[in-house]
């Protein structure tokens, strides 16, 4: 089976988020059970476009509404990724550095978007399937059943994956000349609340939708920005396939980003080094629990409570903890956070942007990862921390909800709570710090987390057998 990925993000080439990681690991896990992956995305210009060799496979060109525009497809040769990776370049549009945030992003992803669909076209084969991720790849499966030049692929399956519904992609009708000429009785499979909203049109198009966790996808139905009624009339072709991780990544026995590996016979010794070397290198007291945040600092992720859950904190459970922040978002956030900076005594600190090596490091050396998200279609974090011994504290949302089990139950490693206030949070600081006093219990949890399987081996059967049922 063939099947090709298209995406806006993929790890190590380009990432923003979660998405990056995803399509980063699961085409290489697809191959090992004997399949054929392929992933197309963007030619960013990004250290990793410059650090490896590629070859032209394609040259062409089309519309974007009045303006032609040529494309160009190279792969890469060397296969570094374990499988077939493509990126489309478009003059003008693509060739820049960041992945998102410029005033065209709409332009930016419906001609990318144009050139793959253009691009398959001209195929002398045909794919089995086409993944299409979130709304920077949504109008794909409309276009190749409803736009006139590409009725040839209108008999391929394609699937959407939605990593995270909050964000749809819309925009105004007045756009519409860019889409390629459609069929204009088709209408409806392009609006939604009286635009064109590239995630709902392939919720609409694609032949099945999953979503990151089974969790996130019942709460589509009551909570997805706007589409609550288009998920409870399409939940009969929705389903929830839980992320894996790349566990030959994220693994602390082999991890590339740091020198002192550990596994779970070892944890504790292992995870003391990485410890010290953050509590050295931030002016941390290594003899208190270190918690950390890892994460964009915004709403979503509930990072606007942190400055508020860290002086609570300290107020009502006394100063018996680390905390260390990592992440960049929202400027107020930022501001506030650094704010605190002035009031540590040696027991807060803050890493304001992305390093993927202090991440790692960070996971390492930590005895909580707190993650109080409002909104957490599966999360990532979670089992990478688990996987290097670090215990959760979250929330009880989306795919935290399907991966963390609290330690009241029977088999629990990890804390929850229910709400995104200051006052759940607070009290899952506090049962971490309580837990952490209890050395015996502390290591029991650690060898019961880092014994977990939550690698892509079974998410990758569960996808095959998706797109198997759609022959």
């Amino acid at each position: 089976m063939e099947i090709i990925h298209v995406t806006a993000e993929c790890y190590p080439v380009a990432k923003a988020g979660g998405l990056g990681d995803v399509v980063g690991a699961l085409p290489a896990y697809q191959i090992k059970l004997g399949h054929v992956a392929k992933v197309v995305m963007p030619m960013y210009r990004t250290k990793y476009l410059y650090s490896h060799d590629w070859e032209v496979v394609h040259k062409g060109g089309s519309n974007l509404g009045h303006w032609w525009f040529d494309y160009t497809v190279i792969r890469e040769m060397d296969n570094a990724q374990g499988f077939d990776l493509y990126l489309i370049d478009i003059h003008g549009l693509l060739d820049r550095e960041k992945v998102y945030g410029y005033i065209d992003d709409n332009e930016r992803f419906v001609a990318f978007q144009i050139a793959v669909v253009d691009w398959m076209s001209k195929w002398q084969h045909r794919p089995d399937v086409v993944h299409v991720h979130d709304h920077h790849s949504g109008l794909i499966p409309f276009m190749m059943q409803h736009c006139l030049g590409f009725r040839s692929l209108s008999g391929i399956p394609s699937v959407l994956t939605i990593h995270n519904a909050q964000y749809q992609g819309q925009f105004g009708w007045d756009k519409s000349i860019f889409i390629p000429s459609w069929d204009s009785w088709k209408r409806g499979m392009l609006e939604w609340n009286n635009a064109i909203n590239p995630l709902a049109s392939a919720i609409k198009c694609a032949w099945k939708v999953t979503t990151v966790s089974p969790s996130y996808l019942d709460e589509l139905r009551y909570m997805s920005n706007g589409l609550e009624e288009l998920f409870e009339y399409e939940k009969g072709k929705c389903i929830g396939i839980l992320n894996g991780i790349d566990d030959q990544v994220w693994d602390p026995s082999t991890d590339k980003y740091f020198d002192h590996h550990y596994r779970s016979s070892n944890a504790e010794k292992g995870k003391a080094v990485h410890k010290k070397f953050l509590c050295d290198t931030f002016g941390l007291d290594q003899g208190k629990p270190l918690i950390i945040f890892i994460g964009r600092l915004v709403g979503e992720k509930a990072a606007d409570l942190l400055p508020a859950v860290i002086a609570d904190s300290f107020q009502h459970i006394g100063r018996k903890m680390n905390f260390l922040v990592l992440g960049s978002g929202e400027p107020e956030v930022e501001d506030q956070l650094r704010a605190m900076l002035s009031h540590s005594w040696g027991d807060f600190s803050l890493y304001v942007g992305y390093n993927e090596t202090l991440s790692h490091q960070m996971y390492a050396g930590a005895d909580f990862l707190l993650m109080p998200s409002r909104v957490e279609p599966c999360g990532l974090n979670q089992m990478y921390a688990m996987r290097y011994g670090t215990i959760p504290v979250v929330r009880r949302t989306g795919g935290l909800k399907d991966t963390v089990r609290d330690l009241s139950e029977e088999g629990g490693y990890g804390i929850t709570f229910e709400q995104a206030t200051v006052g759940d949070i607070t009290h899952g600081v506090w049962r971490a710090t309580q837990l952490y006093e209890d050395n015996k219990k502390m290591k029991e949890v650690r060898k019961t987390m880092m014994k977990l399987d939550n690698s892509w081996d079974k998410s990758a059967a569960e996808y095959i057998k998706l797109y198997e049922s759609l022959k």
